[in-house]
């Protein structure tokens, strides 16, 4: 069980700018986000969706967003 709850992908992609990372480059919905001290990270869903806990968990090993930044 994770400790992610269920998000739209707008406000992780909000909560991920919060955080210090920044959009590099976009093409289509695939937006590729960099952030000193971390490789690039591929944000690749469409802002209506909702990302589930286990893939907030992912996400978050990848990015170093906390439940407490959502």
């Amino acid at each position: 069980m994770t400790t992610y709850p269920s998000v739209k992908a707008t406000r992780v992609l909000a909560a991920l700018l919060r955080i210090g990372w920044q959009i590099k480059r976009q093409t289509g919905s695939h937006k590729v986000m960099h952030r000193k001290d971390y490789d690039d990270f591929v944000f690749a869903v469409h802002d209506g969706e909702e990302i589930g806990g286990r893939m907030m968990a992912r996400i978050a090993k990848k990015t170093g967003l906390k439940p407490e930044d959502l």
